[in-house]
């Protein structure tokens, strides 16, 4: 029999199971959360969460903090909430395999190592200063501070002390473009703020020299070197786009996704309307495509004073 306003909490401890009558307002959330990824691992747990391998859980990961990326997009709290937690499984699941594969680690440890590290990369907040410091910091020079910090422990380390070598080389090419010039810029190797001429200058430049090579291209008899020529003018006109996103505030992987999703709603528009006719798409002239695909864009046209902008 429970009491009224209490539940039974079950709290695992290796090879033992301790039944405990605590009110809510007492219980530890996180501590109950580790005790169950415990027991789902430990003896008479759940086989195929026994099974699992640190390798194992790389997929989950990168599947899980992509899910969470499109619960922010869509702006559903709901859904951010659950998927956040579909995360923190996966780190706290990772943490239980390292500490039983004897490794060094466990998520007390993680936790630390994390709270540590803030401390350290936060002077201005944590430490008194010294004299001649100033912590009276905006937050460029905070992320500044960050990076000629994190710069030294990777050298007491014997690590890479590149400013970019921290980015994952799993990294998406357009979000590594992004991070790889904000690191950048941290120390100063940037184009000019506020005014954003150059950049507009340089990307026209860098469509021409794609131009360039497409025309030089079609004379050309090597094909592999044919192609390594447009992919480089290609990537270059790219980066440059990433470049002025960044200088514009706009997150480029935000902005093509955003993109994405634009085309597949009009696409999938026009599938239906050639549906709705009874016929296919294959039966379709790029003609009437083209007028289908304008018909779906005015549905959802968007105007800037008094101009259609997409």
């Amino acid at each position: 029999m429970v009491r009224e306003g209490f539940e039974r909490n079950y709290v695992y401890e290796p090879k033992v199971w301790v039944s405990s009558l605590i009110s809510d307002s007492e219980r530890h959330y996180f501590d109950e959360f580790v005790s169950i990824i415990e027991r789902l691992r430990g003896p008479g747990g759940c086989p195929w969460d026994r099974e699992q391998k640190l390798t194992d859980l790389s997929t989950y990961i990168v599947e899980e903090a992509y899910e969470l990326t499109d619960a922010i997009t869509a702006g559903d709290m709901s859904k951010i909430r659950e998927e956040a937690g579909d995360l923190l499984l996966q780190i706290v699941f990772l943490s239980s395999v390292a500490s039983e594969a004897g490794k060094e680690f466990n998520i007390e440890s993680v936790v630390k190592g994390i709270g540590d590290k803030l401390i350290r990369r936060h002077p201005h907040v944590f430490n008194a200063p010294k004299a001649g410091e100033d912590f009276d910091m905006d937050s460029e020079q905070v992320i500044r501070n960050w990076e000629r910090i994190k710069q030294e422990e990777r050298r007491d380390k014997k690590e890479d002390a590149s400013i970019l070598s921290g980015l994952p080389k799993g990294l998406p090419p357009l979000l590594k473009a992004h991070r790889m010039q904000g690191k950048a810029a941290h120390i100063g190797f940037d184009w000019p703020k506020g005014d954003l001429r150059p950049l507009f200058d340089k990307l026209d430049e860098e469509v021409a020299e794609l131009k360039e090579a497409v025309a030089f291209a079609e004379f050309g008899k090597n094909e592999g070197t044919k192609n390594s020529a447009i992919e480089g003018e290609l990537g270059d006109l790219l980066f440059m786009a990433v470049n002025l996103a960044r200088h514009l505030n706009v997150n480029p992987d935000s902005a093509l996704s955003m993109t994405c999703n634009k085309f597949a709603t009009r696409f999938q528009r026009v599938e239906r309307d050639v549906a709705e006719s009874g016929r296919y798409l294959n039966d379709c002239s790029l003609e009437e495509l083209d007028a289908l695909w304008e018909e779906a864009k005015k549905r959802e046209a968007v105007f800037y004073k008094g101009k259609e902008i997409y």
